[in-house]
């Protein structure tokens, strides 16, 4: 019965777009509602619910005293997970990470990661002994579509608002004591795209990514930088559509930086 509605509601969506309209009546360069809710997580340096239209996922950072890496000895590191919980949609399974999951969290990384956003270098400890490594993870607690989104603007507003441990004489971290918050250099936010029935949609729904030709994810910044791009499922995009995708990019996350006050 599910498998039927679906496959009706595809080729509704489908048909809208066509004529340049969508299920939810939004324009095709209209990005959904979004909210967000910080520090819920008390055991966590940042936490946040971000909801964009019926998609909501909850971001955590915990950050940890390592070894530095032989060839950078001076900084830290981070790394980004992403887990698609099966509460949040008939299609996601517990166990192993999906291929899925693996490209969300990757390209969440990358966009991060490629910006420079986070001055490594500030995260060393004590140069060839330990630095801070930043583990943020990020669940998928209703997913009605556009993961990468919702995942970027969580995991930006965590690391925006997330605290530094302080550290005893030995380097240990001491509970519940913070000593300023992370630095950020730069501001990246992705942007993503679906093509149906030769049109371009901004921010897809489950139904719409079901839907479509192909995926287009870019990440950009405040000061014009553009530090990822991914292009995913079959079908193509024109040079023009392209073009057109990373300029709507750029004027999206501008207008989003303003309105979550980034």
């Amino acid at each position: 019965m599910r498998e039927s509605v679906l496959e009706l509601d595809i080729i509704k969506v489908k048909e809208l777009a066509r004529e340049g309209k969508r299920l939810d009546g939004r324009a095709l360069d209209e990005m959904r509602k979004i909210s967000f809710t910080t520090d819920m997580c008390k055991n966590s340096e940042g936490s946040t619910i971000v909801t964009l239209g019926k998609t909501q996922v909850i971001a955590g950072l915990k950050m940890l005293p390592g070894t530095p890496y032989p060839d950078n000895p001076d900084e830290g590191s981070i790394s980004l997970g992403a887990e698609n919980l099966p509460l949040a949609n008939p299609d996601y399974e517990s166990g192993r990470p999906s291929d899925d999951e693996v490209e969300l969290a990757r390209v969440v990384d990358r966009g991060i990661r490629e910006s420079k956003s986070i001055d490594f270098k500030s995260l060393c400890i004590k140069e060839n002994e330990k630095v801070w490594n930043g583990f943020l993870d990020f669940y998928a607690l209703n997913g009605d579509g556009n993961l990468f989104d919702a995942g970027s603007i969580a995991a930006l507003i965590t690391f925006s608002n997330g605290l530094m441990p302080k550290l005893d004489e030995e380097n240990n971290i001491i509970k519940h004591e913070f000593n300023g918050k992370i630095k950020l250099i730069r501001k990246p936010l992705l942007t993503t795209f679906v093509k149906i029935s030769g049109k371009i949609l901004i921010d897809p729904t489950y139904i719409e990514e079901k839907a479509c030709e192909a995926r287009f994810s870019v990440c950009t910044t405040e000061d014009g930088y553009m530090s990822a791009m991914q292009k995913g499922v079959g079908g193509s995009f024109t040079v023009d559509e392209v073009n057109y995708m990373i300029e709507t990019g750029f004027k999206t996350t501008e207008k989003l930086r303003k309105e979550l006050k980034l």
